[in-house]
């Protein structure tokens, strides 16, 4: 490692460029990076896509043993900053409700894509934690809640809200929640995709009420005709991977960028070790 010495002498330098008035200002807007050309966008890094001056809080917490992601969503305009919690999971329950605790949240909702054998949930702990928080479920999951939900419905926590778009094929039941489409909503959009769509692949189709045919349909009509810079937040990931876009997906997911005969016999022929 170079000593940091020889280079002390130029920090005055560097600081007098980046005052000079030819020096590249800082763009205003709140864009999303623009994203390079196909191929070359293969596992970019993407942030959560919020403006700065957006009113969503946004969090993304893992639970190791299953592999599930937790999504944590707050509108802190609001003087009640009313959170969501998507896909929570009963062993990392504690560790959610400290963290809403510290950043002063109200949690209004706790909310599940599906219904799965490797899928957790830890809502009915959190009610008993909390008991003014609600469960939220699709009614075609079969599954109890206070809130079924169908396609079409909005779920809102203060100004934000999240739209339901029914996708399933995994299970009868799975869906996808998707940020607001409107000026004052996040941007870009964001979907929480459960296990419809996982980062170049998605959810087995073999079990539980699981279709092929019908799991291509709901993300060929409700995830990748969502804009190209969506970003899609799965409910689980077993390589690192944390987010990806419909661009991303729609190009490089090495089962459902195939036409749907070659996506069924895909999924028909394969034996997977975990039950995503």
């Amino acid at each position: 490692m170079v000593p940091f010495r020889l280079y002390r002498h130029l920090i005055p330098q560097l600081a007098a460029a980046a005052r000079s008035p030819s020096a590249p200002k800082a763009a205003a807007s709140c864009a999303p990076r623009r994203i390079p050309p196909l191929p070359a966008l293969a596992m970019a890094a993407y942030g959560t896509g919020v403006c700065a001056d957006s009113k969503l809080l946004f969090r993304q917490l893992f639970e190791k043993e299953s592999s599930t992601y937790t999504y944590l969503l707050a509108d802190v305009g609001d003087p009640e900053k009313p959170a969501v919690l998507i896909d929570p999971v009963d062993r990392t329950v504690d560790r959610d409700l400290n963290l809403i605790k510290e950043l002063g949240l109200k949690l209004i909702y706790a909310m599940n894509t599906h219904v799965h054998a490797d899928h957790v949930t830890g809502t009915g702990l959190i009610k008993t934690k909390l008991p003014g928080a609600k469960s939220v479920i699709s009614k075609a999951s079969g599954a109890k809640a206070d809130q079924s939900v169908e396609h079409g419905d909005k779920i809102y926590f203060g100004k934000l809200f999240l739209e339901v778009r029914a996708t399933p094929g995994h299970t009868a039941g799975c869906v996808t929640y998707v940020t607001g489409d409107s000026p004052d909503q996040p941007s870009p959009r964001m979907a929480f995709t459960g296990d419809a769509l996982i980062i170049r692949a998605c959810g087995r189709t073999d079990f539980q009420g699981g279709s092929s045919d019908q799991l291509y349909q709901s993300v060929h009509s409700q995830i990748f005709t969502l804009p190209k810079d969506t970003l899609l937040y799965p409910a689980h990931d077993y390589k690192g991977f944390t987010v990806t876009t419909v661009e991303e997906e729609v190009a490089y997911n090495a089962r459902l960028s195939k036409d749907k005969e070659t996506f069924k016999t895909i999924m028909e022929s394969k034996y997977l070790s975990v039950p995503v």
